[in-house]
């Protein structure tokens, strides 16, 4: 089921029951190790969304990034090394303008991803706009700010968070998590789209056999199609 955003001006403090601080600390320890594991072959990493903020559902994913451009070669040997099984590999590419990334599915619920070619600044933002949290961050319980996809700022306090709409507060809000305000706009702009519209689809979702590398398989569709190869020299 879709979530709406919420309402202009809403403003709520959450308390946290000990199962909800429970499922959130489940998940974290989950992370760890795989984040270790390519920290361990010199590959930083975050994990976004709901994990680093704290506000945790039953149906909250463990969504791990590595910022930067990598060999695929590279991040499927360290997860190897630590003996962390992969289900499932998929080259994602969300529009025609946005950059091409892999996804390494590790269960239902953890991914590991990273771009196959350059971001632009305001695609890298959109994970620091949801919120994220490194390694050493998720070691010391460390929570961060970040925004869900009500349009809400869930903002981390000892007892759980307060949240606050960001419509028509865009710019305080990229104050807050140290973003432009470019991006914050774009995200309002995209998920209030939505909430009208709909979800429009993925432009690219293709699934890689058991020995295609990520490159190859990129190397194919930006051969195959015109808007890849346009994106891909942008």
């Amino acid at each position: 089921m879709a979530v709406k955003p919420a309402g202009r001006g809403d403003y709520k403090e959450v308390i946290y029951s000990a199962g909800r601080w429970k499922h959130f600390r489940v998940l974290r320890v989950k992370a760890v190790p795989v984040m270790a594991a390519l920290e361990a072959f010199h590959m930083l990493s975050t994990v976004h969304g709901s994990t680093a903020r704290g506000d945790v559902k039953e149906s909250s994913d463990i969504d791990i990034f590595i910022a930067e451009v990598q060999n695929s070669f590279l991040v499927e040997t360290a997860l190897e090394k630590a003996h962390i099984a992969v289900s499932n590999r998929w080259i994602v590419q969300a529009t025609p303008n946005y950059a091409m990334k892999a996804h390494i599915e590790i269960d239902e619920q953890t991914t590991v991803s990273f771009p196959l070619m350059a971001m632009r600044r305001v695609q890298r933002e959109f994970y620091r706009f949801g919120g994220e949290a490194n390694l050493d961050q998720l070691r010391t319980d460390i929570r961060v700010a970040g925004v869900d996809k009500r349009l809400m700022l869930i903002e981390p306090t000892e007892a759980g968070h307060v949240e606050s709409n960001i419509v028509d507060r865009e710019e305080a809000t990229a104050n807050i998590l140290g973003i432009t305000p470019q991006t914050v706009l774009n995200r309002v702009h995209t998920l209030l789209r939505r909430d009208t519209i709909g979800r429009t689809g993925i432009f690219i979702k293709k699934e890689l056999a058991p020995h295609e590398t990520f490159e190859l398989a990129m190397k194919k569709l930006v051969e195959a199609n015109p808007a890849v190869r346009r994106r891909t020299r942008g």
